[in-house]
């Protein structure tokens, strides 16, 4: 057994309920981490938290395999969108987004729960959306209780979705997104259409697009790592420059490096910078309620992220 595919327990007994994270790569997944801080607060013994390496390829194999004792699965990518036409129902707003971070499993035919049962174990396949709460929760840490009127959105690939959905529940359905091309954003288009929000796309711009951070209540970073790093130092030289400083909060969606070059000029410039950690706690919490049933353990949660991120 390779060591991607060695499970992480909050305890040496047999398990009577199995969760993991699956994804490929997925061996740097702080997901266990954060579910085994959980278990362990709630003292849930017989719960085990396991990292399987899957692929798109593999993964139509993994969940027919997946048996009564399983609660529930974390995914990262590549298998957010590739789960959806294996699943056997997607809650509204995973399916309107169009990714699916968290497959919950019920015995076929359960109350409340649609019948089917596409896993060879006997379950129903559940998959739902826990990145706009994460979205919401991270960006609420800065915002507090204020609503957003302006947004911005950097980057237009599948997590931009999330973002979209989540400040359309913070009160702002109509933000600015930046992209690097209009003709690769076929997907977020699409996404936009389910949701029934209205973003405006824009070609990334020097002066346009930094005029824009600087206006905005809230800012989301979806972009790789250093991809908005170019736009971090135009940032601090223009509004340095300027005498001027961000109004809104910053989320950006990346934890590796942390904090950003983005994030770091955004704080410096006196804002609120939020970093993508607190994205992932919140969005992990919740897939903990949804799995156990019971509110997450948010402090402890929070206290095994910080020591594993050093």
């Amino acid at each position: 057994m390779s060591s991607t595919d060695e499970a992480t327990t909050a305890t040496t007994r047999t398990p009577t309920r199995r969760a993991a994270v699956l994804g490929h790569p997925v061996a740097h997944s702080l997901s266990p981490v954060l579910h085994a801080a959980a278990y362990r607060a709630l003292g849930l013994d017989g719960w085990e938290y396991g990292v399987h390496d899957v692929t798109e390829d593999t993964l139509a194999g993994f969940l027919h395999d997946v048996g009564p004792g399983w609660a529930g699965l974390s995914l990262t990518m590549p298998l957010k969108q590739a789960v959806i036409p294996l699943l056997d129902h997607v809650e509204p707003l995973a399916e309107a987004v169009g990714a699916v971070n968290t497959v919950l499993f019920s015995s076929v035919g359960s109350p409340g729960r649609p019948s089917g049962g596409s896993s060879g174990g006997g379950v129903t396949t559940i998959g739902t959306n826990t990145d706009v709460h994460g979205i919401v929760a991270a960006l609420r840490e800065g915002l507090g209780t204020r609503r957003v009127s302006d947004a911005v959105v950097l980057g237009g690939g599948a997590t931009a979705a999330s973002a979209l959905a989540a400040l359309a529940e913070l009160g702002c359905a109509s933000p600015r997104v930046f992209v690097r091309s209009l003709e690769r954003i076929g997907p977020l288009r699409a996404a936009v259409a389910r949701m029934g929000v209205s973003p405006s796309f824009e070609v990334f711009d020097d002066k346009a697009t930094t005029s824009a951070l600087a206006g905005a209540d809230a800012v989301v970073s979806t972009t790789p790592k250093h991809a908005a790093d170019t736009w971090a130092a135009l940032l601090t030289e223009r509004l340095t420059d300027a005498g001027d400083r961000p109004g809104g909060v910053l989320l950006d969606v990346v934890y590796d490096p942390r904090p950003t070059a983005l994030q770091s000029a955004w704080a410096a410039l006196g804002a609120d910078a939020v970093g993508g950690e607190r994205m992932l706690l919140h969005q992990a919490a919740e897939q903990v309620r949804l799995m156990t049933g019971r509110p997450a353990p948010l402090a402890a949660m929070d206290e095994a992220l910080q020591a594993a991120l050093g």
